[in-house]
């Protein structure tokens, strides 16, 4: 009994498991003024101009539409050293933020979703005469939130120079009258850093261990809201 007034005691104090239904995900497309005022190309131009109406237009139905995402991982990469005849230890020689972040959107009527994520896409390259554009005027950003019972932020990570690597196909069929359609979409990133711990891009978080878990929501919503 002791064992389990302890563990309960530990929820009670931790207020609960985090619940993988309590999400929210805050997406930013690559919107930069320069690319407006000095394009490489107008169809650089064109296409900065349309993702900057689709963003202010669809912004935030895309990151409520978020059906499912996966908060990326980190690796440490190690390598094999061995003296002499003892035996050989695994050490870390570097680290690497492996894999894409996979995420599915419900999508509207009019596919409003897709259109986003293809705009953006556009940016990367064009379409037209094939050509890739410079890596700066296609990546943005991701933020992706674990929410308690009351939607307070209580975790969050920022994930850096994205964009959608994969777009996925939508599976038509008469049998699902009743299906809503949804879209897969990959990004690939760079890193990923934790909002309420590390120091990157000059901005430094604060400890886990050191504020409440409320502090930690308010701290977020003002540092990644403006609030």
């Amino acid at each position: 009994m002791a064992g389990l007034q302890n563990f309960i005691s530990s929820m009670s104090k931790a207020k609960g498991f985090a619940r993988t239904a309590r999400y929210a995900v805050r997406i930013t497309p690559p919107i930069s003024i320069g690319q407006i005022i000095n394009p490489a190309s107008v169809s650089s131009a064109v296409n900065a101009l349309s993702m900057s109406s689709l963003n202010r237009q669809l912004g935030e139905q895309v990151n409520l539409h978020c059906d499912s995402v996966s908060m990326p991982g980190h690796d440490l990469q190690s390598q094999s050293v061995q003296h002499g005849s003892a035996p050989a230890r695994d050490m870390v020689q570097s680290h690497d933020y492996a894999g894409n972040i996979s995420a599915s959107f419900y999508l509207d009527s009019h596919l409003r979703e897709r259109t986003f994520f293809e705009q953006w896409q556009k940016m990367a390259v064009n379409t037209s005469t094939h050509k890739a554009n410079y890596y700066d005027d296609y990546i943005g950003s991701m933020e992706i939130f674990q929410l308690d019972g009351n939607n307070n932020i209580t975790y969050g990570i920022k994930a850096t120079e994205v964009y959608p690597t994969t777009i996925g196909g939508i599976e038509y069929s008469y049998a699902n009258e009743n299906q809503i359609a949804k879209l897969n979409v990959g990004f690939a990133y760079r890193q990923w850093w934790n909002l309420t711990a590390d120091t990157i891009a000059d901005v430094q978080g604060a400890s886990i261990f050191d504020i409440s878990t409320d502090k930690i929501g308010k701290l977020l919503l003002g540092k990644v809201f403006g609030l």
